[in-house]
């Protein structure tokens, strides 16, 4: 007969550890060495092709993050919140991308009012959304959809979840710290932050990863829209 122990482990949740973070992350690492490659000191590609590629690739480095530690010893998705979730949760996390839009805005606003920083690191996804109907159409296919699969799958499906063992707080901030860090020190870092926070807070109250992934792709679809529209640089990618 089953103890009360046994029982209370049964019921609890399964949940990525430390193992799957420190897989997924090193695999994130290892699979951005081949970018340089494609740079100046590699098979020289134009401005649209290089900004189509690095658009493309971090969305393709976050889905083999997630696939080297969903292997390790978790088989199933749904530990990692890849499981279906209602229409009003998806709408919640287009009204949550909204919010993390706007919240970011006056972050970036802010920060370049006090320091004068606004270099932004991302001017390449620009090039390549501005190269023509074609490129615009790959970099809003990488940039909000592509994208925002592979870094949800791996930030808020590994890390976030693994981390939700902690606490929500521990959960949703540390997981966003990080996720904001892999995109360098630089003017996109809090904006990241600010985006991550938003996903991985819908994802914890929904128990899915798809409500995350609409947040970043709503983020991430300004940047493409506003170069269709205007012409010219906008929001920062996630």
């Amino acid at each position: 007969m089953p103890t009360s122990a046994t029982t209370t482990a049964a019921a609890a949740p399964v949940r990525p550890g430390w193992i799957e973070i420190a897989v997924g992350l090193l695999a994130l690492v290892a699979s951005t060495i081949v970018l340089p490659f494609f740079g100046p000191w590699g098979l020289e590609l134009n401005d649209v092709a290089y900004g189509l590629v690095v658009a493309a690739w971090s969305g393709i480095a976050g889905l083999v993050g997630f696939g080297a530690a969903a292997l390790v010893r978790i088989r199933s998705l749904g530990a990692f919140g890849v499981k279906r979730t209602s229409w009003r949760w998806m709408l919640a996390g287009v009204a949550g991308g909204l919010v993390a839009l706007a919240a970011k805005g006056a972050v970036i606003l802010a920060i370049t009012a006090l320091t004068g920083f606004d270099s932004n690191p991302q001017g390449m996804y620009y090039d390549a959304a501005g190269g023509g109907v074609l490129p615009l159409i790959l970099t809003f296919a990488f940039l909000a959809v592509l994208t925002p699969i592979g870094e949800e799958f791996l930030f808020r499906g590994v890390l976030a979840n693994a981390l939700l063992r902690y606490g929500p707080v521990v959960g949703v901030l540390s997981s966003s710290v990080v996720f904001g860090l892999f995109h360098g020190i630089n003017i996109v870092l809090p904006a990241a932050i600010v985006v991550g926070i938003v996903a991985a807070e819908l994802m914890r109250r929904s128990g899915s990863i798809w409500p995350a992934v609409v947040v970043h792709a709503v983020n991430n679809a300004a940047l493409p829209l506003l170069v269709l529209v205007t012409g010219t640089g906008g929001p920062v990618a996630g």
